[in-house]
């Protein structure tokens, strides 16, 4: 081996065995070829966001991105900088909670000022699954023995508001939809056929849709959970396109929804905002908290309540079934009843 000045040294094993030669010289040869990992001190919690963010975050799409450095910024407030992260327990994150809920809403409004008004509970919760993936990232690379975090539970919110958009509803806002251009049109009926968040539908490509097979493509770039899948395309959904198709001529990696301002571009995620309370206003619906584009996807998961529960899961984009059932689908009177009449009877 060589010393720290670059110089040959021998050292003896101080025995004749040939074999047991080879074997020291496999093992020295493996130490050598095996990366060190070990840290040059204790973890501290800025050490490890600054090797997350440079080494997983980088991995994620756009808006995955921004949310780990907002997260990471967060609790580096909070911690400090110089926390060390093995000592991290449940009272820390119960501390977390407290100081989230004094600051309110950290972003800032179109004057450029900090809202500051009350978060949700789910807010918070997105914050320690940011965390909470950290800290198993650093326990699966050597750095960290166990998560201090395990079973710990963020708040949860007493009544959580997820109105479901009805076919009237979605009638009145089809009827006007002509009013704010074709291209809001298809993003409805999109929005409705696929049960699909509007941040993938506005991503969507030409390349990603065929039509004569009827299928459409998620790209998992654009998907807020990073899944990739294909699903089918409804009649409605495929006639839709293709009406759009030819009112706007299109192919290869063109958008569907493209931005008025650059057509290179997709439409923005504050257009389609806006695009849904102008409809609200024009086809006379009243404003309900926790109605828009999200309420397609309530709508979806809960009129496939008889498919198979894996295939509810590809349909909607859902990885977890958990979150189907507990987050999306909402009991009606006709499920019910439909599953009362098919009741099997057992005597016993």
């Amino acid at each position: 081996y060589r010393d720290q000045g670059g110089q040959k040294c021998r050292t003896a094993l101080k025995h004749r065995s040939e074999e047991l030669a080879k074997a020291k010289a496999e093992e020295v040869s493996l130490a050598l070829r095996t990366p060190d990992h070990r840290l040059p001190g204790p973890l501290t919690l800025e050490m490890l966001f600054d090797n997350y963010l440079r080494e997983v975050t980088p991995t994620k799409g756009e808006r995955k991105q921004r949310d780990d450095k907002r997260g990471a910024k967060l609790f580096l407030e909070v911690f400090g900088p110089a926390f060390r992260v093995e000592t991290i327990t449940h009272r820390d994150a119960q501390r977390f909670v407290r100081e989230r809920q004094r600051r309110g809403d950290q972003r800032k409004g179109k004057e450029g000022k900090v809202r500051g008004t009350p978060i949700r509970a789910r807010a918070i919760d997105y914050d320690f699954e940011f965390l909470n993936a950290v800290l198993n990232w650093a326990v699966g690379a050597g750095w960290l023995g166990r998560n201090g975090l395990h079973g710990f539970r963020t708040p949860r919110e007493e009544s959580i508001r997820r109105p479901i958009i009805s076919g009237e509803e979605y009638q009145k806002v089809l009827d006007i939809a002509d009013q704010l251009g074709s291209e809001f049109r298809l993003a409805v009926i999109l929005a409705h056929e696929t049960g699909h968040r509007i941040g993938a539908i506005r991503l969507l490509r030409w390349s990603d849709v065929d039509l004569e097979k009827a299928t459409i493509r998620w790209r998992g770039e654009n998907d807020k959970i990073g899944y990739e899948h294909t699903t089918p395309l409804s009649d409605e959904a495929v006639s839709a396109l293709k009406a759009e198709r030819q009112e706007s001529p299109a192919i290869g990696d063109a958008f569907l929804l493209k931005s008025p301002e650059n057509p290179s571009q997709p439409v923005s995620r504050n257009l389609v905002r806006d695009w849904w309370r102008r409809a609200e206003g024009l086809a006379g619906l009243k404003r309900i908290t926790g109605r828009g584009w999200h309420s397609f996807r309530r709508l979806l998961a809960t009129e496939i309540k008889d498919a198979p529960l894996k295939d509810q899961c590809e349909l909607g984009g859902w990885k977890s079934m958990h979150t189907v059932t507990q987050c999306y689908q909402r009991a009606d009177q006709d499920t019910m009843r439909k599953a009362l009449a098919a009741r099997r009877r057992i005597a016993l």
